[in-house]
């Protein structure tokens, strides 16, 4: 009885860290994306997408926007998917990877469009391993 109770209980706890932990790493990839978007405009390089500013702060908005929505991708393989770490790193990977297609194409300079799959690189080096650890295996 005492096993059952104590694996029923698991279960919420797990998400309970799982959505920490995600919510620590999105906390952290913000403010990274946001320093090295600073660092790159106090550098020369411009913040300007087809002919409109990106504000720092939106890079932080926008990460922790998408990695909430990683964070739930991970809750629902959490409990779906058979070898949830796995499938999480996987589908994010290809995420991240499809995340530099507009950076490729937007109406930008070189530099701009460097500096911007900078942060999704950084992004996704924070988020996904950090919130990949907390999944079953």
């Amino acid at each position: 009885m005492s096993t059952t109770t104590a694996t029923t209980a698991a279960a919420p706890n797990r998400t309970g860290l799982l959505v920490g932990t995600g919510a620590v790493a999105a906390a952290v990839a913000g403010a990274a994306t946001s320093a090295v978007a600073a660092v790159g405009n106090a550098a020369g390089i411009s913040l300007h997408v087809g002919g409109a500013p990106i504000p720092v702060l939106g890079f932080a908005m926008l990460t922790v926007v998408f990695s909430a929505v990683g964070l739930l991708l991970a809750v629902v393989l959490a409990y779906k998917a058979r070898h949830p770490r796995r499938a999480f790193i996987r589908t994010t990977v290809v995420l991240t990877v499809l995340s530099l297609v507009p950076d490729v194409t937007a109406d930008a300079a070189t530099a701009t469009k460097a500096l911007l799959m900078v942060t999704h690189l950084v992004a996704a080096a924070i988020v996904i391993p950090a919130v990949a650890r907390r999944l079953a295996a």
